[in-house]
């Protein structure tokens, strides 16, 4: 298997296991209640939402193993990454695993996702 593809792999099962254990299988009830604070929101709404995020996930790890607009798809997850991270930065740090270092494994994420899609895709033209 060569690294583009344990990439591939490795960034959709990121997504995966946030989508699918965390939150649809709810393995994880910190994120629901990082969905009802931000969102402020009663514990059935935030149960419903945190489902239909989980949801997303799982779509977004299939879209990532597609390679269909692959480039989108990179930037979709950089955007969503970023955006999430500056809201659980500013509204929820003390419900996050690591606190506000959070922040730095995302954007070291993020970092990984525009090394595969725009730095080693290059190399090969």
């Amino acid at each position: 298997m060569t690294y583009k593809k344990l990439s591939i792999y490795l960034i959709s099962l990121v997504w995966l296991s946030n989508g699918l254990f965390c939150k649809v299988l709810n393995y994880v009830p910190r994120h629901q209640e990082i969905v009802k604070e931000i969102l402020c929101l009663d514990n059935p709404s935030a149960y419903i939402i945190t489902k239909l995020i989980g949801f997303s996930e799982v779509l977004m790890a299939i879209w990532i193993i597609s390679r269909i607009n692959s480039k989108i798809n990179a930037i979709a997850q950089i955007i969503i990454i970023l955006t999430m991270n500056i809201l659980e930065f500013t509204v929820v740090p003390d419900l996050l695993l690591w606190g506000k270092w959070n922040s730095v494994f995302a954007l070291l994420f993020c970092l990984f996702i525009y090394f595969n899609e725009f730095i080693l895709n290059k190399e090969k033209c």
